[in-house]
């Protein structure tokens, strides 16, 4: 079922390319400001599509299936170009490990528990969690677009910490449910 909320979670999967290509070349500024530019963009689809969702009554199995893929490979499609092109370096590469780490793991067990009829929602601190993890990564798309603006970098690389963090205590909460249905 291909609704406005469906295309608009589509897009951001369909855009993924276009904006690793932008980001592909450190310090072409150009490239990150239009990167940033289309990041923000994708972002925004990523919320009216689901506030659409719900506002038209067009809820959807393939919404529900692809939105949270279209936010995991989006997340993890940036860190990935971020960690190759150095702008998460050092120690800061841990913090993107323990978010790439996290949504791989969640994925599996989300899949196992559907597989036994049971639905985990997601939690607001989830939700924030996805908002610092996209928050971060804006600010560190933008920083590549004005290098002299320290101040931009720090608040994505704090913001990554912060969004590490919350990730591994929603990560917790989703083991916890998922151990309790093992055998």
């Amino acid at each position: 079922m291909l609704t406005l909320p469906n295309l608009l979670t589509l897009s951001r999967i369909v855009t993924l390319p276009l904006l690793v290509w932008l980001l592909w070349f450190p310090h072409w500024q150009l490239g990150y400001a239009l990167g940033f530019a289309l990041y923000c963009l994708m972002g925004i689809t990523d919320y009216f599509d689901g506030y659409l969702a719900r506002a038209q009554g067009a809820v959807s199995k393939l919404g529900q299936f692809l939105d949270p893929i279209a936010d995991k490979i989006m997340i993890a499609s940036v860190i990935l170009i971020l960690v190759g092109t150095g702008d998460i370096a050092g120690w800061h590469k841990i913090a993107a490990l323990v978010i790439l780490l996290r949504e791989i793991a969640v994925s599996g067990l989300r899949e196992f528990l559907a597989e036994v009829r049971v639905s985990v929602p997601v939690s607001q601190l989830a939700k924030w969690k996805t908002t610092l993890q996209l928050v971060s990564l804006g600010a560190l798309i933008l920083a590549g677009a004005l290098p002299l603006m320290l101040w931009i970098k720090t608040l994505g690389l704090v913001s990554l910490w912060a969004a590490a963090v919350l990730t591994v205590i929603t990560g917790w909460d989703y083991l916890r449910v998922g151990i309790r249905h093992m055998d």
